[in-house]
């Protein structure tokens, strides 16, 4: 066992046999660089990353190469889901001289942690169109012993390369535009015959339809609802979903959706409930409803953790040879578990033939939407009824037997951000799906972040992990609003404002604005020392976007001008960058719209325990509008929460249970019974399909 056997990381556990002497990131790896004079081999990757594994098993695990490793180089292994701000620096310094990156990443550095050469994975020998491992390793060694002046030169080079990446803070005024020019560049990038945007590969980029929706609601545009849908529904339909236990794959290998990458993140999870529920409250579409639902269900069989809590990911693969062998079917092994009536139904609806998609088994199908049940009831001559019943125990057969094949690894490490964005998104789908465990377990999630950081302002990236990180502070603050408007406990805002307020005292950068990715410190080895403030989705939510909603939605739930001036000034460090960013820039313009646009406020007053009121929240909470804010409140609440000033005067403490509707500064009138509230979120609703015409290009 080498250095990494007491590690916490699942990736670095998988690595503690590997007869290479692995040094985790820290203080000791560079002093043994120094003592020795050797370069270092940093590997950068990921448990549930299949190439990660594939180089292992070729290189890392060979007793020669890693001899020679251990001979020549002092090397370091990092898990990007670990230590994200490690990844960002390493990933821009690479980039910056390969033109791409990626996982493996595998960076040559310097005694201090400067990078002068990189790639990503590297075949042991020469193949795929890269050069042969060692092959590599030589070179390395002859630039670093012989040619040290040009090694200074090439990392300072990228040093300075990267110094104008890492800081993605661009000021400049919020305009209109900003999101008019977004959308405009979705369109012309979107796929009109696939859905979705550019070619293979294709991400699933759910911060985009978010951005779409509130775009949707606004104006009624007809391309806007075209991408949202057309998206949405090849997704739905696409090999990306998993047909079988739910939830989608990280990305498309293909561009019709159809050949994923098999690993499932939590991330990608949570943000694509969140995407779902949100079209299916807009328009209505049972596939919507269908795959997020299946989502849940996937989350809650596969990543939730009784306790409270969500796993990080799941593997694609249990084997080097095996590449989503466990979600895909050969007809043979279809055939075997189903009745012939059932495996013709299965066969036609998930296109399951003696011709597959993968190339490392061109038998293995991946399971994807080819037809539709009425197709197959007029080609079958059967009962579309029938069909369905077919279907169905179809359906539980193969899902049955999938459970008995040996399993992909499930990392369990609980990252504070990944844990608060599904929490949010459950609590989003216990109200809108009416799944009671949803919402429990979301709520079980939140009160066990806020047990385990003992601090009141400030939450660590995982337990017992980094306690600095920008992206864990403010998605647990953007959940703890979502559980305060679900519930109607303060407690939840308060907690919320603590976090924000010492992320505004310790993450702020003074100079030029915008919150950097992490807290200063003394002693930051390597490209740590360069600070970092991100505004792009990649592939994550962006911190600084992310804060700009936290700050905007804090600022609407209590009306203290302080939030509203710092989600202003923050927009403002980065507004002048943000028409450059497109797609990726979906989160930050989120927060744009939130500044721009007037907020929708649901506020529900009634007595705890009031039934009727009750019934007004949660069909509040159930609608889906733009840049809404929820509040139930008891009468005793009224004195401590500032409420909207068109609101406020409207308010009648002891009038019972009272539902009050204000867009901006124009108010509805009260209404006192659930059947009136519905009629009047139906009036304020997203345009529907009645006065506009749907988009049919999605099937």
């Amino acid at each position: 066992m080498n250095r990494l056997s007491s590690a916490t990381s699942a990736y670095l556990k998988s690595a503690a046999h590997q007869p290479v002497h692995w040094y985790p990131w820290g203080d000791a790896a560079f002093e043994d660089a120094k003592q020795r004079d050797r370069p270092i081999l940093l590997d950068i990757g990921a448990v549930w990353c299949h190439w990660c594994h594939v180089m292992d098993g070729e290189s890392y695990e060979n007793p020669e190469l890693a001899e020679f490793l251990n001979q020549n180089f002092v090397c370091v292994k990092v898990d990007r889901d670990e230590r994200p701000d490690l990844d960002i620096r390493y990933q821009r310094a690479v980039q910056s001289f390969t033109g791409q990156g990626g996982w493996p990443l595998t960076a040559f550095l310097t005694t201090t942690g400067d990078v002068f050469y990189g790639g990503t994975y590297f075949p042991p020998d020469g193949r795929y169109g890269r050069p042969g491992f060692r092959t590599v390793l030589d070179q390395i060694l002859v630039a670093f012993h012989q040619k040290r002046d040009q090694v200074a030169r090439q990392s300072a080079a990228v040093r300075d390369a990267i110094a104008q990446t890492l800081d993605e803070a661009v000021a400049g005024p919020a305009t209109e535009e900003l999101i008019e020019r977004a959308v405009s560049g979705m369109e012309r990038i979107f796929d009109l015959t696939n859905g979705g945007f550019g070619t293979a590969p294709k991400f699933p980029h759910p911060a985009a339809v978010e951005l779409l929706l509130s775009r949707w609601c606004d104006k009624a545009e007809p391309r806007v609802r075209k991408m949202i849908e057309l998206k949405l529904l090849a997704m739905a339909r696409g090999g990306i979903r998993d047909h079988l236990g739910g939830g989608f794959h990280r990305y498309s290998t293909d561009a019709q959706w159809i050949v994923p990458h098999f690993e499932k993140m939590s991330y990608d999870n949570s943000e694509l409930l969140r995407a779902y529920l949100g079209a299916w409250s807009v328009f209505e579409r049972e596939e919507f409803r269908e795959a997020a639902a299946e989502t849940v269900r996937f989350v809650r069989d596969v990543l939730a953790d009784e306790a409270g809590g969500y796993a990080a990911s799941q593997d694609a693969d249990v084997g080097l040879e095996d590449d989503g062998d466990y979600f895909t079917w050969t007809a043979d092994e279809a055939r075997a578990v189903l009745t012939p009536a059932e495996f013709d139904v299965a066969a036609a609806y998930y296109d399951i033939g003696t011709a597959g998609e993968m190339h490392h088994n061109p038998g293995k199908n991946v399971l994807f939407i080819a037809t539709t049940p009425d197709a197959i009831s007029v080609r079958a001559s059967l009962p579309e009824s029938e069909v369905m019943t077919l279907l169905h125990s179809a359906q539980v057969k193969l899902r049955e037997t999938r459970a008995s094949r040996p399993t992909p690894f499930i990392d369990r490490t609980r990252y504070t951000s990944w844990n608060a964005m599904m929490a949010g998104a459950m609590l989003k789908a216990g109200v809108m799906l009416g799944d009671r465990w949803a919402h429990q377990h979301a709520l079980k999630t939140l009160e066990r972040i806020r047990a385990e950081n003992p601090s009141a302002d400030a939450v660590t990236h995982s337990p017992g992990g980094l306690p600095d990180l920008l992206e864990d502070q403010v998605q647990a603050a953007l959940a703890a609003i979502d559980a305060a408007e679900v519930t109607g406990d303060d407690a939840w805002l308060d907690w919320s404002e603590s976090i924000m307020e010492r992320v505004w005292r310790d993450y702020w950068d003074p100079a030029r604005g915008g919150f950097f990715d992490s807290k200063p410190e003394v002693n930051r080895g390597g490209l740590l020392a360069m600070r970092s403030k991100p505004v792009q989705d990649a592939p994550t939510p962006s911190p600084n976007g992310v804060a700009g909603i936290v700050l905007a939605r804090l600022a609407e739930h209590t009306m203290r001008p302080e939030w509203i001036e710092r989600r202003d000034t923050l927009i403002a460090a980065f507004a002048g960058g943000a028409a450059e960013l497109g797609l990726h820039g979906a989160t930050f313009l989120t927060a744009v719209d939130w500044q721009l646009h007037p907020s929708v406020h649901l506020v529900i007053v009634g007595a705890a325990g009031d039934q009727e009121a009750d019934r007004m929240h949660q069909r509040a909470l159930a609608t889906w509008l733009p840049r809404r804010v929820v509040r139930r409140l008891a009468p005793d609440q009224l004195k401590r929460r500032a409420l909207p000033p068109a609101m406020a005067g409207m308010i009648q403490p002891g009038a019972g249970a009272r539902a009050y509707a204000c867009i901006g500064a124009s108010c509805r009138l009260p209404v006192s019974k659930a059947a009136e509230w519905d009629a009047l979120l139906r009036e304020i609703a997203c345009i529907r399909e009645a006065r506009v015409p749907a988009s049919r290009s999605g099937g």
